[in-house]
C-alpha cells in the first residue's frame, strides 16, 4: 500500500503510478483536500500562479479548471515551453494534478459564447484531448461541466468509456456533476443517481464526484451519504465537490460544509474556483483543511518544502 497522501511529498509523488495514488488517497481516510484553480485569469497574487496559492494554503490535490490542452497556459508561471506547463506547475508545488474536461452539448454551450465560461477544442472531453493531457504530465482527468455548458450524464458515460478504453491503465478517471452545468431536469436530486454512479463505474470511473451537502438545492448529507456508501461499494473512491462559489462564503459556513462533507464519508474534499476569480478564498481553503484534518496536518501539508 502506498504511503497516505497525508504524509507523502515531493518525491514521493515523483514515483507514484496511478495505483498509488488511488491507494494514497484512500488511506489518508477522509482528509484529502482538492482546490480547484483557474490559470487563463490574472493570478489573485499577481506573479504567482493561483495554483501556487492554494498549494501553499493547503492543497494537496491540483485541479486545473478550464485548461486547454492545446494551448497550455497559465498566466504567473515562469516562461516554459507550452508543452512543459503542467511538469512546471509540478516542479514548483510538488502536487498531484487533475485537469477538467468537458462532454458538452454544443448547442447548450452556445449560451456561453463571450463569456469566460466559453469552450475552446482543447478542453472537451475526447481520447485525444485525454492523451495530450497524460503527454503534459496530468495524473487526473475530471469530466464534468462548467456552469451553463450543457454536460449531461449520458455525455459523461460517453466520454469516460472511450477514454477509459485507450488511457485507463495511465490516468485517474473521475467523474460526476457538482451543479446542473446547464441540463434541464438534472438539477437538485437529479444532479447525480445510485444509476448515473453505476454507470459511470462500469464506464470506467475510478472516482465518483458529488455535490457537497448545502452547495445545491435539495442535496442534503443523507442523501450523499448513500450516494458515497454505494460508491464504495463498487470499489471506487469519491469527490465532495464546492461549485456554487459557496468556496466564497464567510469561514464559519466552510466549515459547516466540510463537517457535513465530513459525514458523508467522502475520500476527497473538493472547493471550487470561485472565491476570487481563479481559486477558492485562501482563508476559506485554511478553514476547511483545518476542519477535516486538525492544525497538525493542515500546517504540515503548507509548511512542507517541495524540496523534500
Amino acid at each position: 500500500m502506498a504511503k497516505r497522501m497525508l504524509d507523502c511529498t515531493s518525491s514521493d509523488f515523483a514515483n507514484f503510478t496511478k495505483t498509488d495514488y488511488l491507494s494514497s488517497i484512500a488511506g489518508s481516510e477522509g482528509r484529502v483536500v482538492a482546490c480547484e484553480c483557474i490559470g487563463i485569469t490574472m493570478p489573485v497574487l499577481g506573479d504567482v500562479t493561483n495554483a501556487e496559492f492554494v498549494a501553499a494554503m493547503g492543497a494537496d490535490i491540483l485541479l486545473l479548471n478550464m485548461f486547454d490542452v492545446a494551448k497550455p497556459l497559465i498566466h504567473g508561471l515562469p516562461k516554459v515551453q507550452p508543452e512543459e506547463t503542467v511538469r512546471e506547475l509540478k516542479r514548483l508545488t510538488g502536487r498531484m494534478i487533475g485537469i477538467n474536461l468537458e462532454p458538452v452539448e454544443d448547442s447548450i454551450a452556445e449560451s456561453n459564447k463571450g463569456t469566460l465560461w466559453e469552450m475552446s477544442e482543447g478542453r472537451r472531453a475526447t481520447v485525444d484531448n485525454a492523451k495530450m493531457a497524460s503527454g503534459l504530465g496530468v495524473d487526473m482527468v475530471l469530466l464534468t461541466g462548467n456552469p451553463g455548458n450543457g454536460v449531461s450524464n449520458k455525455a459523461i458515460t460517453d466520454s469516460l468509456k472511450a477514454i477509459s478504453a485507450e488511457l485507463g491503465n495511465k490516468l485517474i478517471l473521475a467523474a460526476g456533476k457538482m451543479h446542473a452545468s446547464g441540463i434541464t431536469g438534472e438539477g437538485g436530486e437529479n444532479i447525480i443517481t445510485r444509476e448515473d454512479i453505476k454507470e459511470f463505474v462500469e464506464a470506467g470511473a475510478d472516482i465518483i464526484l458529488l455535490p457537497a451537502p448545502g452547495t445545491v438545492p435539495g442535496i442534503t448529507m443523507e442523501y450523499i451519504r448513500e450516494l458515497v456508501s454505494y460508491a464504495h461499494s463498487m470499489g471506487v473512491l469519491t469527490i465532495t465537490a464546492i461549485g456554487t462559489s459557496q468556496e466564497g462564503a464567510d469561514v464559519e459556513t466552510i466549515k459547516q460544509i466540510a463537517l457535513l462533507c465530513k459525514m458523508t464519508g467522502t475520500d476527497i474534499h473538493h472547493i471550487g474556483d470561485s472565491g476570487y476569480p481563479g481559486m477558492g478564498a485562501p482563508e476559506n481553503i485554511m478553514a476547511y483543511s483545518v476542519a477535516i484534518r486538525g492544525v497538525r496536518h493542515t500546517y504540515h501539508r503548507m509548511a512542507v518544502s517541495v524540496n523534500r
